[in-house]
């Protein structure tokens, strides 16, 4: 049930729309990326600014109310009931610096935009898979794209950031200017504050030589048993990622994968094309493939290596970290997601992990999961009441099955879990530093929807 709220000076000096339950405009504010979701937060402040954003905060700090941030909503878990919600869309301000290869971004921008920003000086920021992603969720909880290996997670490029804390102070920070406050927003997603700016490192590479193969299903059992063997021999230039995709009859698909179930290779070399195709060969090799899309790239087309759905859908998902991926762990997979499963989940990918990705920054952070060999990540859409019970049984049930090779996780990829279980995800120490900051930028707690360590 939505909470009535009293009017209140503390909003006086919003700038951006403020939304109640019952205004024209709040159900499209509220929607996002995730669509198993229906947000129904008590009030929403549209923010355009830093102080709207603080103004947000002491609100719901006077009112005991939790407070949630949502840019696209990718990273939506919740109805967020009662909540004050802070939209950060119209945040969108980017700026891009050739010269000191930097980028400075606002909280509602997406990837694409720095893509695009960067694209002209040969220069590229870490995204992830998809460009319609927001570029600060993603980056607060570590961020690992299609350059993961060679330059490791987006986090730990980050420069500096402007914070909006739990007591609706506005922080920048850096490596010197708070720096635990720095170290935890690097990683420990949106436990702390609210992120409305970040400046970030940028990479040069205009181009790539990647994309992705699409293998008929069946082939699936031989494709995955490959894929563990070769991708470990791989350079540091090279990253790939390996789903088993049940994909919709949908007519924006090219005609020979709709409604098909299919074994998607991604691959992205940052060195030649000679050299990548020389790479990929034994790939190539072991299936006929339905689709062959790799080839050389601009930078701007790297949404082709994993092709993620573009438009909002309901989703469902988990994730864990392997420490290895031997043919016993590649079993459980077919036998919980394979070709003959009857599963009802519409994805399960591994992404090899090691190279930059396990190497601590120049600056430490809060990012979890580095020192994995294999990411494991499994999605479905709870569409319908067997789908809303199946799907979260049939992740819960792959992630279980690989238990004996699991090593925690990573908080952008984790899905649904109760503080006790995110909380695991950092060692001790470290939990207890993420924790000790917390008390300290957030004494109300007012920080307390979507992610939450314990």
């Amino acid at each position: 049930m939505t909470t009535i709220l009293p009017p209140d000076e503390t909003l006086s000096t919003v700038v951006g729309p403020v939304f109640r339950a019952t205004d024209e405009g709040y159900t499209e504010e509220v929607m996002g990326f995730n669509v198993a979701y229906m947000p129904s937060p008590s009030l929403v402040v549209g923010a355009t600014c830093d102080t709207d954003v603080a103004a947000a905060v002491r609100y719901a700090t006077e009112l005991g109310l939790p407070v949630a941030v949502q840019s696209t909503g990718h990273g939506l878990l919740s109805d967020l009931n009662g909540a004050v919600l802070v939209s950060t869309r119209r945040m969108t301000g980017c700026t891009v610096d050739p010269v000191a290869r930097t980028a400075r971004v606002q909280a509602g921008v997406r990837w694409r935009e720095v893509i695009d920003a960067a694209a002209p000086y040969g220069l590229a920021p870490l995204n992830g898979s998809s460009s319609t992603v927001g570029v600060v969720g993603y980056t607060t909880g570590g961020g690992l794209g299609p350059m993961a290996r060679r330059h490791g997670f987006a986090a730990d490029h980050v420069l500096s950031a402007t914070v909006v804390t739990g007591d609706g102070e506005i922080r920048t920070v850096d490596a010197e200017r708070d720096p635990d406050l720095f170290w935890a927003v690097r990683g420990g997603k949106g436990t702390v504050g609210i992120v409305t700016e970040i400046e970030f490192e940028l990479v040069e590479q205009p181009r790539f030589y990647g994309g992705g193969i699409f293998f008929p299903g069946e082939a699936a059992p031989e494709l995955l048993h490959a894929w563990r063997e070769w991708a470990p021999t791989l350079p540091e230039d090279t990253t790939t990622s390996v789903a088993l995709l049940a994909l919709p009859p949908d007519p924006q698909l090219p005609p020979p994968l709709q409604g098909r179930f299919v074994t998607h290779l991604r691959f992205t070399h940052l060195g030649s094309a000679d050299e990548g195709a020389e790479l990929i060969a034994p790939m190539r090799a072991v299936a006929e493939p339905i689709m062959d899309l790799v080839d050389e790239m601009p930078y701007a087309a790297v949404d082709a290596v994993h092709m993620d759905p573009q438009s909002p859908m309901p989703c469902w998902d988990r994730g864990t970290t392997l420490s290895s991926l031997p043919a016993e762990a590649v079993e459980e997979i077919l036998a919980e997601a394979g070709p003959d499963s009857s599963s009802p989940l519409v994805l399960v990918e591994l992404r090899l992990m090691g190279g930059a990705i396990a190497r601590a920054p120049r600056v430490p952070n809060a990012v979890a999961g580095r020192d994995a060999a294999f990411s494991l990540y499994c999605l479905g859409v709870p569409a319908g009441p067997d789908a809303a019970v199946q799907v979260p049984a049939r992740c819960s049930s792959l992630v279980e099955s690989l238990a004996p090779w699991a090593a925690g996780g990573l908080v952008n990829f984790y899905g649904q879990a109760g503080p006790a279980r995110l909380g695991s995800l950092w060692s001790d120490a470290d939990r207890a530093r993420l924790l000790d900051t917390k008390r300290r930028y957030d004494p109300a707690g007012v920080f307390r929807t979507n992610v939450v360590i314990g």
